[in-house]
């Protein structure tokens, strides 16, 4: 029996894959089975064919915007637990003495009550698509699950934990690829090449490939990295991805803001598999220089989407607050007004984060054939009104709490700003509790020591 839901009488955000965004009103999106069947004027649609199908669920448009749901393209999805625990300090103190110490304390419990967190304020927020990195993946996925949010899913590994505890990440991520009807995907998650061996990458890279799977990697995350890298092995962090095989495998690269002219080639070479997510908030409270070389990607053919980090630095996984900042520090860093467009940053915010975590055949767009991730848009508050333009709304204006309703594979999972799918007190509950033995660094260990 055909699933069938209709969202009447909404305005739609049209996005083609280069040039200006519009907005087409008064117009009826018909869901089959969690793929988007048609969209057009309200009350044209055709009538369901063929087989024998359901009475449609309706969601009410009326005075709303339909947007392709939200692709946060980089986050640590249970460090949730750890916001604003880290405050003003370096990037160096804010890993050694902070955040990898406080680590320690995590239990496979704690990161599927962090998760579950994550995707109840992603889903709130209008984020649909999310790519993780972290430990125990397994519990990451379990609240993926059960929330009803889409994301790809990487198990976190360091060559101190050893060559078994690689093999195993790689199962891990095949087990869990193609879980929640196909709403999670994998990669393996590798952290850094200065936290992973050579070796390892290149047996990464092996194990992706055998897999079909990609790899979801920190590199070049600043400057400083990338001349660390120059100087201990005489190549940059991306040449040490091309010579490992991890961009032949098929990469998304979180950050590269060390990412240098020399490296563009490289990354143009293999723009078909490998993308970049750019995460500006983290970057500027941690005073890193310079920013992602956005132009330069896009030029280059290589996708680039907009990551949150996780909340233990980026305090919020809102990827509205991000394409802001990406729009903002990269005029500025351009020294040109004109670049990065209202459109071009929300193409960022949905096409770029689809192509960046490979899904960019499957969602980013509100067209037919694609998956049903929708999100509803109020764009009448005081503070967009009165709107000139609805695609600078979206970028400049709007806020997560604009956010009315969300479809997530054909299922509405937020609907009049309410979360169907978790009891968010009950949760908040259970978390407050965890905090102080959390937070507790006194214990004198980390998972890991940070020096790139």
């Amino acid at each position: 029996m055909t699933r069938r839901l209709i969202v009447t009488s909404c305005s739609v955000l049209v996005m083609p894959e280069l040039g200006p965004c519009r907005v087409e009103t008064d117009q009826d999106i018909l869901v089959e089975d969690g793929v988007i069947a048609w969209l057009g004027p309200a009350g044209s649609g055709p009538e369901a064919a063929g087989a024998e199908t359901a009475e449609a669920e309706t969601v009410d448009g009326t005075g709303l915007l339909a947007v392709p749901g939200l692709v946060n393209a980089h986050t640590h999805g249970p460090m949730t637990l750890m916001r604003g625990a880290a405050e003003d300090v370096s990037v160096e103190a804010w890993f050694n003495e902070r955040v990898w110490p406080m680590e320690v304390n995590l239990t496979p419990a704690d990161i599927g009550l962090g998760a579950e967190l994550a995707c109840a304020e992603m889903l709130l927020s209008g984020v649909t698509t999310f790519a993780d990195h972290y430990f125990h993946a397994d519990r990451i996925a379990d609240a993926v699950v059960r929330t009803g949010i889409r994301a790809d899913i990487a198990p976190t590994y360091f060559s101190s934990r050893g060559r078994a505890a690689l093999e195993e990440s790689a199962e891990t991520a095949a087990a869990l690829h193609g879980m929640g009807d196909g709403r999670i995907t994998a990669s393996l998650g590798p952290h850094a090449p200065y936290t992973v061996e050579d070796a390892d990458l290149v047996r990464v890279a092996e194990l992706a490939r055998e897999a079909g799977l990609r790899i979801h990697i920190h590199a070049a995350e600043h400057l400083e990295q990338t001349e660390s890298s120059l100087a201990r092995r005489g190549i940059t962090p991306i040449g040490v991805l091309e010579r490992t095989g991890v961009l032949d495998a098929g990469a998304l690269i979180a950050h590269g803001c060390g990412i240098v002219p020399e490296d563009l080639p490289t990354l143009a070479a293999h723009r078909d598999r490998t993308g970049v997510a750019c995460c500006p908030k983290v970057y500027l409270k941690h005073a890193l220089h310079p920013l992602t070389p956005v132009r330069s990607l896009l030029d280059a053919g290589v996708a680039v989407g907009a990551g949150t980090d996780g909340a233990a630095g980026h305090n919020t996984l809102d990827v509205w607050e991000a394409m802001r900042l990406i729009a903002l520090t990269q005029k500025q860093a351009e020294r040109d007004a004109t670049w990065m467009t209202v459109s071009d940053t929300v193409r960022l915010a949905t096409r770029g984060g689809a192509r960046a975590l490979g899904l960019g055949d499957r969602i980013g767009a509100l067209e037919p054939g694609r998956a049903a991730d929708i999100v509803l848009v109020d764009l009448g508050g005081a503070h967009c009104r009165p709107v000139h333009d609805p695609v600078a709304a979206l970028v400049y204006s709007a806020r997560a709490s604009d956010v009315r309703t969300v479809v997530v594979d054909g299922r509405v999972v937020v609907r009049d700003g309410r979360l169907l799918t978790v009891d968010l007190p009950g949760l908040l509950t259970e978390i407050e509790a965890r905090v102080p033995a959390l937070l507790d660094t006194s214990h004198g260990r980390a998972v890991q020591h940070y020096d790139p």
